[in-house]
């Protein structure tokens, strides 16, 4: 009787053991795809030292996001001047240790954006050039400097446009996602379409990149993954977001361009994008008092 309580007792004892490791395995794995997991939240057009609301809207919900903050240029309204960056300080200067910045046309008011380079320092790349990357999670992430003839153009065999290819060689990551502030394409009737940054979109397309964020016009845009050409492409086309939601002041549509999938001007807020291993969600988060949201998925090439 001894021998068969002994025995049975060896026999829950390794079946608690094998379970407590195969939880203890699932535990590990699930913790290591979170690990992976990482969370980038922003937008652009964003602190008019006239009229702070909108900027400290849209900066309490940074207050509540986890994550490293994109600022999508024009951050500091109206001259990017060092004042100006006050007023950007007062607000999104709450997440500036969690920054990663891109300059905006407002920021080179000021002779080479000098007040935006010495507010944001080493987080804001070469001030020489603006433009720079880094990984985040599993991601490559690369800031670019739509301000083309302030970094000596940015057609094909531009010093940024040669940058970007050999970075884009030099990280050959499963997912890629770029952000600058004029969009290649926009419904916005303010600005609309800038094709002076095509050729800077064609080298992301032809290495595989899956996400673009701009901002410029002060809107916000989901455009359906498309070829530098506006052609649709949900194989391996790039999905654009236009987040110029931060904080200005909102400006209207025009005729609606072709692929874009949704289009709002009512709501400040922030572009979240939560970035995994093999793909993304987005979700745009309105300011308190709004109700307009969009949220989605998509998958890397």
């Amino acid at each position: 009787m001894a021998k068969q309580f002994f025995g049975g007792s060896l026999l829950l004892l390794a079946v608690f053991l094998l379970s407590f490791s195969m939880g203890s395995a699932n535990t590990s794995r699930s913790s290591a795809a979170n690990d992976q997991t990482a969370v980038l939240v922003g937008a652009g057009d964003i602190a008019d030292c006239k009229d702070l609301s909108g900027a400290e809207a849209t900066a309490k919900l940074l207050d509540q996001t986890q994550g490293t903050v994109m600022a999508v240029g024009d951050l500091a309204y109206p001259d990017g001047s060092k004042e100006n960056f006050q007023c950007y300080d007062k607000t999104w200067g709450r997440a500036k240790s969690r920054t990663r910045p891109a300059p905006g046309n407002h920021e080179f008011h000021a002779a080479g954006a000098t007040p935006y380079f010495d507010y944001f320092g080493a987080a804001a790349g070469d001030p020489k050039t603006g433009y720079y990357s880094y990984e985040l999670g599993t991601w490559h992430i690369i800031v670019l400097n739509s301000e083309c003839v302030d970094v000596g153009g940015c057609e094909s065999g531009s010093p940024q446009e040669k940058w970007l290819r050999a970075d884009l060689a030099a990280h050959p990551a499963a997912c890629t996602l770029a952000y600058w502030h004029k969009p290649l394409f926009s419904s916005g009737g303010a600005h609309g379409n800038d094709p002076t940054v095509k050729p800077l979109f064609q080298a992301l397309y032809e290495a595989n990149a899956d996400v673009v964020v701009n901002g410029h016009d002060h809107d916000y845009e989901r455009f359906a993954p498309q070829t530098p050409d506006g052609a649709a492409d949900p194989a391996r086309g790039i999905r654009e977001f236009v987040a110029g939601t931060g904080g200005k002041n909102h400006r209207p549509f025009g005729d609606p361009k072709p692929n874009s999938e949704l289009r709002d001007a009512t709501a400040f807020g922030v572009l979240k994008l939560t970035l995994k291993p093999k793909g993304y969600d987005w979700q745009f988060i309105p300011e308190a008092g709004k109700s307009f949201t969009d949220s989605g998925s998509g998958k890397c090439h």
